[in-house]
């Protein structure tokens, strides 16, 4: 690509003249070059960038693809510095794919929190409880089904049993006690 520039004689060299912008504009095309020129070096640079960060492959080359993706559309207005806004766009993503993985880590991990609640005992642990609740004394184990799966205060409880806070305390106590035992056969 050979670079012809007219230069004239004084009175030729005006400032706007045809040959000033005429070599600004060859200039210009010479010393910037095309998407498809620098393509090479921007996909390498973005993918080394979003590999980096991520550790994935796939999703680097990703990453790596649609920096370059956005590079090519805003060609005109970045080709001057394009390799620097090219990493620091890549770099961006990739950081937005990683917050994106930690929310979605954090919301699974919850969800599986919330399940595990709402679950509640299994089979065999339900039958276990059943089998030591039914070896309690009767005012203990009422007092432990009021109270602790029913969700009654002791002072409801005292009410539906009959009896004093006191021995609602007691039996409770007692109950919870042999429980424990029991199940931890």
């Amino acid at each position: 690509m050979g670079l012809t520039v007219n230069v004239g004689h004084s009175r030729d060299v005006e400032q706007g003249t045809e040959t000033d912008v005429a070599f600004e504009d060859t200039v210009a095309a010479v010393a910037t070059p095309s998407f498809e020129e620098v393509f090479p070096v921007l996909i390498r640079d973005a993918y080394r960038v979003a590999y980096r960060l991520l550790g994935d492959r796939g999703e680097a080359e990703d990453v790596a693809q649609e920096a370059c993706a956005r590079a090519y559309s805003r060609w005109s207005t970045i080709r001057d510095h394009a390799e620097p806004w090219c990493v620091r766009v890549a770099s961006n993503l990739a950081l937005d794919l990683l917050r994106a993985r930690t929310r979605a880590a954090k919301r699974n991990e919850r969800i599986a929190a919330d399940q595990s609640r709402s679950a509640g005992p299994s089979p065999d642990d339900r039958i276990d409880l059943y089998a030591a609740l039914s070896k309690l004394p009767k005012r203990q184990r009422e007092s432990v089904i009021l109270r602790y799966l029913g969700d009654l205060s002791e002072a409801q409880t005292a009410d539906v049993m009959g009896c004093s806070v006191g021995s609602v305390k007691t039996h409770s106590s007692r109950g919870l006690a042999a429980l424990k035992q029991a199940l931890a056969r």
